[in-house]
């Protein structure tokens, strides 16, 4: 596949780990690797323009429903679309409703764009996410068929060890830390056919485990702060996205070099 690393312009499309969830700035907002990666493009592409249209908590059929026509419109050189997962992790999932909706954005997305970038999301090991795997496999391998059927390009980040490693995870096991996110903009940046920077999948150096205290006293504040609060809104139908803006609605212009490179 021939690939041009010349973009002028990104979209990016999806939920809290597009919006950039847990990698967190001074001032308490979220940066992300999709805020880094369009920092990296445009300082070599003078004028380049960049749009950020996931709200954390989003599923599928909201992504579709709100993003998908926007971001088709603006026409952008490069459209990232990662969704699917907070659905996999509802108690009640129809997979089948998700491949669909999630076919649906691709074919509408694939068109407008000259490259369309999709991911199989990375995924920690642990006891909470073990009965979900089957279903995030599932949605993989949906991804796996629509990049090949429309020219997409997967960046296959469920593959790479070292992205399960839980020192790359934020508190929430959810989300991934500053250091997750430099690793998933550099997978996008060779991805899109710029030269490697570094090595995304070397592993993190070999460091001495935690005590079994240390590990319980995590688990108590991981449930009690995160799986709790996260439990409770599944059960409601609610969603920590709801009422919330899009984090960068329009593709403008990119700034802010300096505190992202």
């Amino acid at each position: 596949m021939e690939i041009n690393a010349n973009y002028t312009s990104l979209v990016a499309v999806g939920d809290s780990f597009t919006e950039g969830m847990s990698d967190r700035l001074p001032d308490g907002s979220y940066r992300g690797w999709a805020d880094l990666l369009a920092a990296r493009m445009a300082a070599r592409t003078p004028g380049f323009r960049y749009a950020n249209l996931a709200v954390r908590g989003k599923l599928i059929g909201q992504i579709v429903d709100e993003q998908i026509a926007t971001a088709a419109a603006m026409r952008a050189d490069v459209v990232t679309l990662v969704g699917g997962l907070n659905d996999t992790l509802r108690p009640q999932c129809d997979m089948g409703r998700v491949r669909a909706l999630l076919e649906e954005a691709v074919e509408r997305l694939a068109p407008s764009c000259e490259r369309l970038v999709l991911m199989r999301s990375p995924g920690r090991q642990g006891p909470v996410l073990k009965r979900f795997r089957p279903r995030m496999e599932e949605l993989f391998a949906c991804v796996d068929a629509l990049a090949a059927r429309h020219g997409a390009v997967v960046v296959d980040l469920y593959g790479a060890p070292v992205l399960g490693d839980q020192r790359l995870w934020d508190v929430d096991r959810l989300h991934l830390t500053g250091e997750g996110h430099r690793r998933v903009a550099e997978a996008v940046w060779q991805a899109l056919g710029h030269p490697p920077e570094d090595d995304w999948r070397a592993p993190l150096a070999p460091a001495p485990a935690p005590s079994w205290a240390a590990r319980r006293t995590a688990d108590v504040r991981f449930a009690r702060q995160h799986l709790v609060p996260w439990i409770g809104r599944r059960l409601t139908g609610r969603s920590s996205g709801d009422g919330r803006p899009a984090k960068r609605p329009e593709l403008l212009p990119y700034e802010g070099l300096s505190q992202d490179v």
